[in-house]
């Protein structure tokens, strides 16, 4: 029979799981048009970008400041943030880092019209792909705009992949979590069932419907689903 200790950790791990993923995207569209978003305090800055990223066919969204930016819904096609920073500007440095870490699907390029090296490596540290100086030409600027929307199109891959095990994880029931945890850390079948107090039979059934349900192709492709999912190890269950 599974120690209590060890039933109770399941359980726990079974239920909670799913709660603890980041905010899920819907249905990202990877071939969609892509967004710039702008947040400029400079009006001409703010228009000049307008009328050059309509010219490659992208969507154009202006954005008052960072607040209202994190306010939007998230974008769900590829996607860039073009941030304009004025010299030494703290509070729009901390702005950007709060960016970065709640968009991490929205790359960001810093531009400025100061050439200044304390103020680029800031900015670089807070998140942004480039820091491009005025005057700079407009391809150089399109060219890192066509870079940021690759990294923006993996992130979304990598939160699809992600949505979808979530999805699949869902449909398992509580035995059938149980199972998982404990055969992606190489428990045989026996083993398993010893844990768990259940036949060896009714472990390989489980197992079948894991495999089933999570659309696994083997048991390293179960192992690398569980690694996404970020299921604790069993094995600690076992101290």
């Amino acid at each position: 029979m599974a120690s209590a200790a060890t039933a109770r950790i399941l359980n726990e791990n079974a239920a909670n799981i799913p709660l603890t993923f980041s905010q899920k995207l819907d249905q990202p569209n990877l071939d969609s048009t892509p967004i710039v978003f702008v947040i400029t305090a400079d009006v001409s800055e703010q228009e000049s970008l307008k009328s050059l990223i309509a010219r490659q066919g992208w969507q154009f969204e202006a954005c008052e400041s960072a607040q209202a930016f994190l306010a939007r819904p998230r974008p769900l096609v590829p996607s860039c943030l073009i941030l304009s920073r004025a010299l030494r500007d703290v509070n729009g440095l901390e702005e950007q880092k709060r960016i970065a870490r709640e968009r991490a699907e929205v790359p960001i390029i810093v531009i400025s019209r100061y050439e200044d090296i304390p103020t680029t490596v800031e900015a670089m540290k807070a998140g942004a792909v480039d820091f491009l100086v005025r005057p700079f030409g407009n391809e150089i600027l399109l060219a890192g705009i066509r870079e940021t929307f690759e990294r923006s199109r993996l992130v979304l891959h990598r939160e699809m992949e992600s949505s979808r095990l979530r999805n699949c994880y869902a449909l398992l029931s509580t035995r059938e979590r149980q199972v998982m945890a404990l055969v992606v850390c190489g428990l045989l079948n026996k083993q398993v069932g010893a844990e768990l107090g259940i036949s060896e039979i009714t472990v390989k059934a489980h197992r079948g419907h894991v495999m089933r349900k999570m659309k696994a192709n083997s048991l390293p492709d179960l192992v690398r689903m569980a690694g996404n999912l970020r299921i604790p190890s069993a094995r600690i269950f076992q101290a």
